[in-house]
């Protein structure tokens, strides 16, 4: 277990990494893995039970975690290699030829922590659904965890999937829903209303739980611990998680137009000094 200043000294480092990694190949999503920064190093470093030293795709006596919005990879990459997946000088490859490291996470190049391709959105929810069934099949009591952006429920394939889970109770499931209120053509707002996400969440039969800050280590650490006490009561639970896009990085911060881009040398610069390294880059 980690105290909350480690946490908050990792999700600093991660952040180096996340800016780094896609600034060396000026391509890649800043926004969004910077945004959901503290939700996966507190997952991975506080919440989850798992082995990252001998994983296997089975996931069998352990929490599973699906990244459903694939293309905030970096914050994912970081975390895993951070976390012992791998080791954390293999992030220099990042989007790089024959690289295990893709643009969006891939199943093929045997990456160790990564269970899925989720390079499409939408597919996400399905997949960690699946997964808690066959735990429920397995009397396995582990809990099944996910990530999706906000954009992302513009999918129908989503809302087809809260339908199934709460029709079959799959109540061993937390699905957390990253509310930045921005996607790559602009905020959501605009693109494409989404309403009252807890009423409709409600509707579909979840049990619904919010964190107010998402980029607060302490309340993504007291919101999944309450999430957790909110399982095997017969409803899949889903976590409205407000955050800020870019947070970390003033200039970053807010704006759609840091979902796909990578800073230039000078930015890189900028974003850097605001971001103490504390574990080491690679």
């Amino acid at each position: 277990m980690a105290t909350e200043k480690e946490l908050e000294s990792l999700c600093s480092q991660v952040r180096r990494d996340i800016v780094r990694m896609v600034h060396a190949v000026n391509s890649g999503h800043p926004g969004g893995s910077l945004g959901c920064t503290e939700f996966l190093v507190t997952l991975y470093f506080e919440t989850m039970k798992h082995n990252p030293k001998e994983f296997k795709m089975d996931g069998i006596g352990e929490d599973l975690f699906f990244l459903s919005n694939g293309h905030i990879s970096p914050v994912f990459y970081s975390v895993l290699a951070r976390s012992g997946y791998f080791p954390v000088k293999e992030l220099a490859t990042f989007r790089k030829l024959n690289t295990r490291l893709q643009g969006h996470p891939t199943t093929h190049e045997n990456l160790p922590g990564v269970r899925i391709a989720s390079g499409s959105l939408g597919q996400g929810m399905s997949v960690a659904i699946g997964a808690a069934l066959a735990k429920k099949l397995n009397k396995d009591d582990s809990t099944v965890y996910s990530l999706h952006g906000d954009g992302e429920l513009d999918e129908g394939q989503i809302w087809e999937a809260t339908m199934y889970a709460a029709g079959n109770k799959v109540d061993n499931i937390i699905c957390t829903i990253d509310v930045n209120g921005q996607q790559i053509d602009g905020p959501t707002d605009k693109v494409m209303p989404l309403g009252d996400l807890e009423a409709k969440f409600k509707a579909f039969g979840w049990d619904v739980l919010k964190i107010a800050n998402g980029n607060n280590v302490a309340q993504v650490t007291e919101g999944l611990k309450i999430a957790k006490q909110h399982t095997g009561k017969g409803k899949p639970v889903v976590i409205l998680m407000k955050t800020e896009m870019g947070a970390g990085v003033d200039f970053m911060m807010g704006s759609h137009k840091w979902h796909g881009v990578a800073p230039n040398d000078e930015q890189l610069a900028q974003a850097l000094k605001q971001l103490p390294e504390t574990s080491g880059d690679y």
